[in-house]
C-alpha cells in the first residue's frame, strides 16, 4: 500500500481531532476524502505529510514510517494545504524554480517549463504570484507539489477557487496524475469526487464513518424508490395495492413508489402492468446523491 494509517489519533489538550482513524490507499488510486468542518480532514493530512506529530498510532506512506523529522518521506510526498503558503514577491518562474532547488532537482528550467504547461499556467509564467488571481495561485501551489515527480499525492481542497472552466482541466490533470501516483484529496464538491474519485473516505467528529466507492455508498439497501410512467391514467390507490409497496407519491406525468423490502420494485411493478395490459413508458430507479448520503452519515 502507498499510504498505510492504523489507529491514528491525534488530541489538542483534551479534545481529540482524530480518533482510532485507519485506512489504507493503493497504489493508483484517487481518494476523496470527505467531511464537515472541523471534523479531521485537514489534521489527517498533515499527520500523513509529517507536518505535524500524531499523538498515537501508525502511518506510513510506501512502506516508511511518517514523522516530523524525515526527510525520505517528504521527498516521495507532494502536498497542497488548504492556505496555500506561497512567497507573493516571487515571479511564477522564479518560485517554481526556487521549489525545484530545494527538491535539488537535476534540469530545473526544463521541469519548471514542464509544469508550467501542465498546470495551464503559461500565459501568467512571468507574472509575481501577488498578481494571480485565486485559482491561478492554487494552480502555482499544485505545481510546486508535483515538480518533484512524487509518488504520493496529498491535496487538500485542490480545486478551491477556480471558475468552472479551470475546475475540468485541474479535474483532468489529477485523474492523469492518478494513473500512475496515488492520489488522496479533500473536497466539500461532490461532483468532483463522483467525477475524479475511485473511492470516498468520510471522516466524522476524528472518526471514519464510510470507506467504499461513491457509487456504493449511494445504494440504499433500507429503501428502494422507483419512478415509473404508465400509457394511461392511474389513481393511486390502485397503485398502493402493488406488493412491497410502501409509499406513492405523484411526480409530474408519473408516480414514484418506494419500498422498505429487500425486493427489487421495479420487477412488481412490471408484473403488475402486464396482468392489468399497462404499457410502462418511463421505470428507473431514483438513486440517491453522494452529497444526500453525506448529510446522513455527517448531521
Amino acid at each position: 500500500m502507498s499510504i498505510e494509517v492504523k489507529n491514528l489519533f491525534k488530541y489538542y489538550g483534551e479534545q481529540a481531532a482524530v480518533r482510532d482513524v485507519s485506512f489504507s490507499i493503493a497504489k493508483g488510486e484517487i481518494v476523496g476524502f470527505l467531511g464537515p468542518n472541523g471534523a479531521g480532514k485537514s489534521t489527517t493530512m498533515k499527520i500523513i505529510t509529517g507536518f505535524i506529530p500524531s499523538s498515537s498510532g501508525e502511518v506510513t506512506v510506501c512502506g516508511m514510517p511518517v514523522d516530523v523529522d524525515s526527510l525520505n518521506t517528504r521527498q516521495i510526498i507532494g502536498y497542497l494545504p488548504e492556505h496555500n503558503p506561497l512567497y507573493l514577491d516571487m515571479y511564477v518562474k522564479e518560485y517554481l524554480e526556487f521549489v525545484a532547488e530545494i527538491y535539488k532537482l537535476k534540469n530545473i528550467k526544463t521541469r519548471v517549463a514542464e509544469m508550467i504547461k501542465a498546470v495551464g499556467l503559461d500565459v501568467e509564467q512571468n507574472k509575481k504570484i501577488s498578481a494571480l488571481s485565486k485559482g491561478y495561485r492554487q494552480r502555482v501551489g499544485l505545481a510546486a507539489a508535483i515538480i518533484h515527480d512524487p509518488q504520493v499525492l496529498i491535496l487538500d481542497e485542490p480545486t478551491s477557487g477556480l471558475d468552472p472552466n479551470q475546475l475540468v482541466e485541474i479535474r483532468e490533470l489529477i485523474k492523469q496524475i492518478g494513473k500512475s501516483k496515488t492520489v488522496m484529496l479533500s473536497t466539500h464538491i461532490m461532483q468532483e469526487v463522483e467525477a475524479i474519485c475511485d473511492r470516498v473516505i468520510i471522516i466524522n467528529k476524528g472518526q471514519i464513518v464510510a470507506d467504499d466507492t461513491a457509487s456504493h455508498l449511494q445504494l440504499d439497501e433500507t429503501h428502494q424508490t422507483v419512478y415509473v410512467e404508465f400509457d394511461k391514467e392511474i389513481s393511486k390507490s390502485v397503485l398502493t395495492k402493488i406488493p412491497h409497496v410502501r409509499k406513492v407519491e405523484k411526480v409530474g406525468g408519473g408516480w414514484l413508489l418506494e419500498t422498505t423490502d429487500k425486493v427489487d420494485l421495479r420487477k412488481e411493478i412490471a408484473t403488475y402492468a402486464q396482468q392489468q395490459n399497462l404499457l410502462v413508458l418511463t421505470l428507473k430507479t431514483e438513486e440517491r446523491t453522494l452529497e444526500e448520503v453525506f448529510k446522513e452519515l455527517t448531521k
